[in-house]
């Protein structure tokens, strides 16, 4: 329905896809800024870190395309709304995703993916057939991950309410990490995107190991084979936290 709708207005479908490839560019355009002035960020060239950025993107895109409605638990918690989804033969957790779909977001994948095609163009990589195979993995692996991260946030709506920018601080503020190389970050910080939020088998464990670079955190190479793993692991958590924050769910009564 919301496809529909947005393509009754082809050319402001088209403005506002164009609008949301712009504003995402930006990011990359920043780092462009930043090698204008030095020819290595954290010991990467900027091939390297556009792989790093392409990557956690793209993943991120998909995720965002497909649960980026999430964030508006919170206000149908507030205003009793949700009851009207709570009626319908539909799984609720679907019904809120599908809530104003946006297909303007499609203009961040674009960016993403242009983005990773100029690092695996440019990039002198010794490739394998796993090196090959991790690219893909790295992308589904990564937008279940996300996938997962906002599915919490909407479980913890239920109880907070009015936690759209906490999550927010996991999602949009977790890809804007990944887009740089772990290695200008703080230790305490990679331990916590590695063991608590493991926003670090998005990209940065894959992508060190397409490009033959050690973790910062000394961890062993295998750890880069474990994104699918991590993406089941995060996908059932995701699972119980949104069935205990619906169960707990009371209506405002109005």
């Amino acid at each position: 329905m919301w496809i529909r709708s947005t393509m009754a207005y082809r050319a402001s479908f088209a403005m506002t896809l164009f609008g949301n490839f712009a504003a995402t560019a930006l990011d990359f355009v920043a780092i462009l800024l930043m090698f204008s002035q030095v020819d290595r960020l954290g010991g990467y060239q900027l091939p390297e870190v556009a792989l790093l950025y392409g990557s956690a993107g793209t993943a991120f895109g998909i995720a965002d395309l497909l649960l980026g409605s999430m964030d508006r638990l919170g206000r149908r918690v507030r205003d009793g709304t949700l009851d009207t989804l709570l009626v319908r033969p539909v799984p609720v957790l679907a019904q809120v995703a599908a809530d104003r779909f946006a297909l303007r977001r499609l203009g961040r994948i674009t960016q993403g993916l242009l983005i990773l095609g100029y690092a695996l163009w440019v990039l002198d990589v010794d490739w394998s057939p796993l090196k090959v195979l991790m690219v893909p993995l790295m992308l589904l692996s990564g937008s279940v991950i996300f996938g997962a991260v906002f599915v919490c946030g909407a479980a913890f709506q239920f109880l907070a309410q009015d936690a759209a920018e906490v999550q927010n601080s996991f999602t949009y503020g977790g890809v804007t990490l990944l887009q740089y190389p772990p290695t200008v970050f703080g230790k305490d910080l990679l331990r916590s995107v590695t063991c608590v939020v493991p926003l670090a088998f998005v990209s940065w464990l894959p992508a060190l190991y397409i490009l033959g670079r050690d973790y910062p955190l000394g961890l062993p190479g295998w750890l880069a084979f474990t994104p699918p793993l991590v993406a089941l692991a995060c996908c059932a958590l995701a699972g119980l936290a949104w069935r205990a924050g619906l169960t707990s769910y009371r209506s405002t009564g109005s």
